[in-house]
């Protein structure tokens, strides 16, 4: 049975494979008529072949070469839109317009742009000299690099197209892009672009190969090869972490992300001075893209007063009122449900939702669930059990106290907010609260829901385990995103001709550079 082929040195040929594979349309239920391999070894071994030799052309290649590839890639990509856009849809069920076609796509491009601008001046590196002792260094290509690919972003998270091939290519590292099986379709269409853009610029046949589907057991004998230089990974965290136990063992670098709830702390005078708005305001935010969001909202925490209970029974009304959107897979739908039966097991109080969804295709009725911040802190490990999709969970302390040892018992997280009144009357509460949350999470919020994340350098899409597996790095925000990707490169006393041109005395290029104590 022909299966899709997949992408090795620069030729679309047919996969090794083990079995094959087929996507739905997550609206319908229905099979997708395209059949994906699941590659053998085989696939992988001749991938990495290739990946070493392109190594071999980039890590010396000059920025403005990587920037043009990252610029004619982006531009394909908006030559193809409208065929991306549709074959998204169709895998994902996520709205053309605005979601993808407005928002997701205008971001990937953007991002890669960013990514080229950043190859080109090569200030990411962070060059530093101390002329005295004839010492330099600077970051520099780390090797061939895996991505694994979520199901939520399949624009600007794709293994082919997304924030990681961006930062690894730009660091110049080729990539091997893992598809994720919920968008195979969207993501093959990615790699031809790209193919295309390689050509074009005369870039090295392995910068960018792709497999669909590997068995778990190969998937970590890739992270775990020799010639790989890093993984970046997000997706479920049961899968995330049997990675990196192997990647950790055979001492490579992976990047995680991996689960977060995402706590939204509303203290009492916010919500006595604009309660229906906030409610209004997290009901969109917690439902927007049926809660498919990385940065979704999943957990509200409040003090027990009678104006806490009404703004909990506004927000049950707007849950219920609210559309039904689709889930991305059959396997979100049954993850949800999972979630909730963990939940509900462990105490918490279902105020709506958990049942079957009046929606298209796979879908769960918009769900809030409840429980005190004592039982809370009985069983804090399941309290935290991440319902992937449009659900959150509301906890209700009974004092100050017991709201701070509620955020003390929080896993690490992407994003925490608190949102205070503005006639300083939760002053005194911010301020006993907000250290603490504020080391439990990448991202800390005021008055501002989380959904969103801005491609700024100051963002951080990261944080504390188990949100990711590092806290010292972002998959977002060029150009911190990049030195997941880069090893630091120290020459001591190397002839000047031999060093990298952003070391030498003669430079003439746009990065700083920290000489001798001093940026110039």
């Amino acid at each position: 049975m022909s299966t899709e082929p997949v992408l090795i040195a620069g030729t679309w040929r047919d996969s090794e494979k083990t079995g094959f594979f087929q996507s739905a349309d997550p609206a319908t239920g229905e099979l997708l008529p395209a059949l994906y391999p699941i590659s053998s070894w085989a696939d992988c071994e001749a991938a990495l072949v290739s990946a070493e030799a392109a190594f071999e052309e980039m890590r010396g290649m000059p920025g403005e070469k990587i920037a043009a590839f990252l610029e004619s890639f982006a531009t394909k990509i908006e030559a193809r839109a409208e065929e991306l856009v549709a074959m998204a849809h169709l895998e994902t069920a996520l709205p053309k317009s605005p979601r993808l076609a407005d928002a997701e796509l205008p971001r990937t491009t953007g991002q890669l742009r960013q990514a080229a601008a950043a190859a080109r001046s090569g200030a990411w590196r962070q060059p530093v000299i101390d002329a005295a002792n004839n010492l330099r260094s600077c970051f520099g290509p780390i090797g061939p690099v895996c991505v694994f690919g979520p199901n939520n972003f399949p624009f600007a998270f794709g293994s082919a197209s997304g924030g990681d091939f961006a930062a690894a290519i730009a660091a110049g590292n080729p990539v091997i892009a893992k598809a994720n099986s919920s968008h195979p379709g969207t993501t093959k269409r990615f790699a031809e672009a790209a193919l295309e853009a390689i050509v074009e610029t005369g870039m090295p046949a392995g910068t960018l190969q792709l497999i669909y589907r590997t068995s778990h057991s190969i998937g970590e004998q890739l992270v775990t090869d020799d010639r790989v230089g890093a993984t970046g990974y997000t997706g479920s965290r049961s899968a995330g972490l049997n990675l990196k136990r192997a990647a950790d063992a055979a001492g490579k670098p992976i990047y995680l992300e991996l689960s977060s709830v995402n706590p939204v702390v509303f203290l009492p005078g916010a919500i006595a001075e604009k309660g229906e708005a906030l409610a209004a305001e997290f009901t969109g935010s917690c439902l927007m893209g049926t809660g498919q969001f990385c940065t979704n909202p999943g957990m509200i925490v409040l003090l027990a007063s009678e104006v806490t209970e009404a703004f909990i029974a506004d927000l049950t009304r707007r849950f219920s009122e609210a559309p039904v959107g689709t889930l991305l897979s059959e396997s979100v739908l049954k993850s949800l449900h999972e979630s909730h039966r963990i939940l509900t097991g462990g105490g918490a109080e279902v105020l709506c939702g958990t049942g079957p969804g009046k929606g298209s295709g796979c879908c769960v009725a918009n769900t809030l669930l409840r429980v005190s911040g004592s039982a809370f802190l009985r069983d804090a490990e399941t309290m935290q059990t991440e319902a992937f999709g449009n659900s959150s969970l509301i906890v209700v302390a009974s004092t100050l106290e017991e709201t701070a040892a509620v955020l003390g018992k929080l896993e690490g997280n992407l994003t925490g907010a608190i949102y205070s009144a503005t006639d300083g009357s939760d002053e005194a509460a911010y301020d006993r609260l907000e250290p603490i949350l504020r080391q439990k999470v990448g991202r800390l919020l005021n008055d501002k829901m989380p959904t969103g994340v801005a491609v700024s350098p100051a963002m951080n899409h990261g944080g504390p385990y188990p949100a990711t597996g590092h806290p010292g790095f972002t998959a977002v925000g060029i150009p911190a995103a990049i030195l997941r990707f880069a090893m630091l490169q120290s020459y001591d006393n190397v002839r000047s001709h031999r060093l990298p041109e952003i070391l030498r005395d003669d430079y003439t290029g746009p990065a700083q550079r920290f000489i001798d104590g001093k940026w110039q």
